[in-house]
């Protein structure tokens, strides 16, 4: 019988939390289709249209011919300089005299506008999807890392004598007190990547490519099919939102124990 009330309870502030988030966007779009609903506008045709536009393209073969790819370029790109990421950020985070040594050239390369590479890119790699991945990968690799190396220099100075008391070699250090403490911290710094990897994904897509959503609303806004370039930045907007659903998901499940450890704490 006690766990009727908790579930009702689970319900009623999951509703709560629900209307919190979604109040503002709902009465965005309800603004957005009152005030276009009378549009004759070339540049803003009404909201009505739009969704219509969308459900014709992205229901259809379109999908696979521009999201498809994105979403690929996305996954191998994400992956690949998060990766990179970790591993540079665990070995400068645990060996002060190197981070100290490269890190003017780290700053100097972080600085550069990932759009600028571009072009450089295009020439080293092509314009095929190697190009695209390197891009995407090199600009979420910078959160991670940065994340990565704060996360082991907070390591509690007590844990590291620990370690050394148990002469745990660098390669059990890393992976099972560095790797672990700074876990929450890497996860933060993915969560960024996510958002930046979208960018550099669209980004990567506006320079000679032939697919893409990138490239579908720049060919869009090119030929004045103004519709169908509202219809490529919703589909946009849906995609980096669900991206970073999806990966607030993956962190509350990653980072329980987390959450737990600091409720313990919290109550003693």
């Amino acid at each position: 019988m006690p766990l009727a009330p908790i579930a009702e309870d689970s319900v009623v502030t999951r509703i709560r939390s629900i209307a919190v988030e979604a109040w503002l966007p709902v009465l965005l779009v309800g603004l957005w289709w009152f005030v276009s609903s009378s549009s004759s506008s070339f540049y803003f045709p009404p909201l009505r249209e739009i969704m219509t536009r969308f459900a014709d393209l992205w229901f259809s073969d379109q999908f696979v011919v521009h999201v498809v790819p994105s979403l690929r370029n996305f996954g191998i790109g994400f992956l690949l300089g998060v990766t990179i990421g970790i591993l540079c950020g665990l070995a400068l985070g645990s060996m002060p005299q190197t981070r100290r040594a490269l890190s003017p050239t780290l700053e100097f390369i972080r600085a550069t506008p990932v759009i600028a590479l571009v072009p450089l890119t295009i020439v080293l790699l092509g314009t095929d999807v190697v190009q695209k991945v390197a891009i995407i990968a090199f600009a979420c690799m910078w959160p991670t890392l940065l994340n990565t190396v704060d996360g082991v220099r907070a390591v509690d100075p007590l844990v590291r004598d620990v370690a050394r008391s148990y002469r745990l070699g660098r390669w059990d250090s890393t992976m099972r007190v560095f790797l672990r403490s700074a876990t929450p911290q890497i996860i933060a710094g993915m969560r960024t990547s996510v958002a930046v990897a979208v960018v550099a994904m669209v980004g990567s897509e506006l320079f000679a490519s032939s697919e893409g959503i990138g490239y579908f609303v720049l060919q869009s806004q090119r030929t004045y099919a103004m519709t169908d370039m509202w219809a490529g930045l919703i589909m946009l907007g849906l995609l980096g939102y669900g991206l970073n659903l999806l990966f607030a998901l993956l962190e509350r499940r990653t980072l329980r124990w987390h959450r737990l450890r600091l409720e313990t704490t919290a109550a003693q």
